[in-house]
This record gives structure tokens, sequence and C-alpha cells, in this order.
């Protein structure tokens, strides 16, 4: 087991302290992320005694570490898992070669542009969720609100470490807007934008947690592929703390749906007007809830033909989902996948080449993925007795515009 010297000023498991000219920048850094934090992390928190885990360890038994703690005095730090010496690239035009400890100079700008993208999701969905502590339904509640936002605090340490460590004075630089930004700002937003909507209540976490974190574990895991492997070990780790969000959103929507059939089985009524005035949220309103933040995270997935994303992959920088589980080639050269497109005012499916269709191939797995957690929500109402469905369904409207 890897333990942390809670002595020095940012734990990690890096050697951080062998690397004097990071360890200084890092900790330039520092200061602008807490005070980042005490203008746009959670609203009047700060002097709260909060029961939080903190990594402690990329062990599988014993990463985590729980005890009262100020969240300004949290322990954000710096954990990748360790170290394969025999990792190979597993895709792409390097397949076999092996993996990268430095950054491939034809790959720098793409690598930064990836970095910088997820590392930007990190700050905003805290920004957006500022708010809720302040109307937490219960205690346990406001501990998995709290949790969550100090591990997409560390996540962001995350990428920020790679950008400071491997990107030089652009990486600094880069750094430095990722706290500059803010979700929702008209003039210097978030970089994708279901991460600048409002988080305006509890029911609009629970989805945010359920679907948009669902995305992040997709995207987290198509980056824990990357023939770099600093980007790979850093992602891997990340989704150890990634799979508590979405349990907080899955069993936070399933709590709402258990006593809103509680109470329609005791009134012995579907009108929304009288279960709103019961204090409950009526199953017509979680399905409009399911759909915007549905619909907002598959645009996080990018366009259903990209070039970009077949560069990429094509350049062993971000796979597919469970990638080396896939049995096929990991070239694609020659295999196609079919997406939809508007013909004639109308849809129609046509077969793309693979490469410039794993936007995707990733969003498909993702819509698998939740439409299976709808799937369980709807067994609490089926077990109440109810014929109310919930549904994730894509609906893809034509652009009749011209």
């Amino acid at each position: 087991m890897t333990t942390i010297d809670y002595s020095e000023k940012i734990p990690n498991n890096v050697e951080l302290a062998e690397d004097k000219a990071l360890q200084r920048a890092l900790e330039h850094w520092q200061p602008n992320y807490l005070s980042w934090w005490s203008d746009v992390g959670p609203d009047g928190s700060q002097n709260f005694d909060v029961y939080l885990r903190t990594a402690t360890s990329v062990d599988p038994q014993g990463w985590a570490h729980f005890d009262y703690v100020k969240m300004p005095d949290y322990r954000w730090g710096i954990f990748l898992n360790p170290r394969d010496e025999s990792r190979k690239v597993n895709f792409g035009e390097h397949k076999g070669a092996a993996a990268w400890q430095e950054i491939p100079g034809e790959h720098r700008a793409n690598l930064r542009r990836i970095i910088v993208t997820q590392g930007d999701t990190e700050p905003a969905s805290v920004e957006q969720q500022r708010h809720l502590g302040l109307t937490a339904p219960s205690m346990y509640d406001l501990r998995n609100l709290f949790q969550v936002n100090v591990e997409e605090g560390r996540h962001l340490w995350a990428m920020v470490y790679l950008l400071h460590k491997y990107f030089g004075r652009d990486g600094r630089e880069e750094a430095e807007a990722l706290l500059q930004r803010r979700s929702g700002d008209q003039d210097n937003p978030r970089i994708l934008g279901a991460f600048n909507e409002k988080t305006p209540d509890w029911l609009s976490f629970f989805m945010f947690t359920y679907f948009t974190d669902r995305d992040g574990k997709f995207q987290l895991c198509a980056l824990a592929e990357s023939g770099f492997d600093p980007l790979a070990r850093t992602t891997k780790f990340m989704l150890t703390e990634e799979a508590h969000h979405m349990f907080v959103g899955e069993s936070g929507v399933s709590r709402v749906i258990q006593r809103t059939c509680e109470v329609m089985n005791r009134m012995k009524t579907d009108d929304p007007v009288q279960l709103r005035n019961a204090g409950v949220i009526d199953l017509p309103t979680l399905q409009r809830y399911l759909n915007f933040h549905f619909s907002v995270t598959i645009d996080l997935f990018g366009a259903d033909e990209s070039s970009n994303a077949a560069t990429f992959y094509n350049s062993g920088l971000k796979g597919r989902f469970e990638e080396t589980k896939r049995d096929d080639d990991h070239l694609l050269h020659g295999q196609t996948y079919k997406v939809l497109a508007v013909q004639n005012g109308g849809l129609v499916e046509r077969e793309v080449p693979m490469l410039n269709a794993l936007n995707e191939v990733l969003r498909d797995d993702f819509i698998k993925d939740s439409i299976a957690g709808v799937g369980r929500w709807n067994k609490v109402i089926e077990k109440a007795g109810l014929p109310f469905r919930l549904q994730a369904l894509v609906v893809i409207v034509p652009d009749v515009t011209g």
C-alpha cells in the first residue's frame, strides 16, 4: 500500500519532492485554486467539518481515508495508477509500440487539447452545484454533495499535474485558464455546453450525476486506453472515484421515484398538482428532467462523424470504451459503422468509415449503459403497481431551415 505523507503541501505518489521545478509550479498554482474554491465552490460551507474520503493510496484495498475536515483544508493530491513497464500502445498506427512516458512532439497539440477539455469539466461541475448545499434534503445528501465536489476538485488537480509536468509554459497558461473560465459566464464560459447549464435543484443534481458523470466515465475509460501512459494511469485512478458520483445520481433519483410512488398509492391519484401539493415530484416532471439531462449529455460526445476522433484514435491518443476487450484489429481500416443522417427532410441510416464514427460508437455505448439504469428506476415504479414508465429516448430533429 502506498501511504501519503500529510506533512506535504501536495499529497502525491509521483515523487513530486524530487522535481523541484514542478513542485514550485504547482505550489504557485495552489493559492489560485484555493481562491477559486472560495469564490465559486460550495456556498457557505467553508467552516464546516465534513466527514470526507481522501485519497491516500491507489491500492484497491486502501485508496481512501475517512476523517472530518474543513473543505478548504482538504488534501487534494496527485495520484496515478502504478506503472506497467510492459504496457504497449493498443490501437492505431502505433499499435504494439511501447507506451509513451513522454509526449511525442507530433501529438503534443492534440494531447493538450484533450487534457484541457477534460480538465475544464471538473471545476465546471463544482460551479454548477455551488448553491445546492443550502437546500440539502438530508445530511446524507449534503455529505454526498461535498464528497462529489472535493473529488471533482481532485480530478482538476490530476489534469493540471499533466499540464504542468509535460507542457511547459503552454501547460501553465492552460492551467491558469482552467481557473478563469466560469460555468454559464457570457464572456468566458466553460468549453462544453452541458457544463454551462444551471443545476438549480436536487433532482437536477441527481440527473447530472447519473447522466453527465456517466459521460465522464466513458470519456475517462477512452482516455485510460491512451498510448500516453501518464494520462492513462491518471484517468484509471479517477474512475475509482467517478463510480461514487454515478451511484449518488442513480440512488438519488430512485429515492425520489420511491417516495412519489408511495404518495401516489396512498392518495390514489396521478394528478401532478395534487402530488406537488403533497410534497413530491410527479412522474411526468421526472420524465422531463430525464429528457433534458439525457439530451445535453448526449451532445457532449460531439459530431456523429469527426475527423478529430479519427486522428485521436489513429495517433494512439484516445481509444474506445474497453478497447482491449474488443475483438478486432484495433486499426479499423475498412470497417464501417451506421449513423443517422438527414435526407429529404427525414432520417436515414448510412454506413460511414468507423474511424470517423468513433464519437457515435462511444455515444452508443453510453446510451446502452444509461438505458439500463432507467430500467432499474422503472422496476421501482413497477413494484409499486403503477403503469407509468420512464423512457430514455434519443430524439433527433431534422434541420429543416436549409
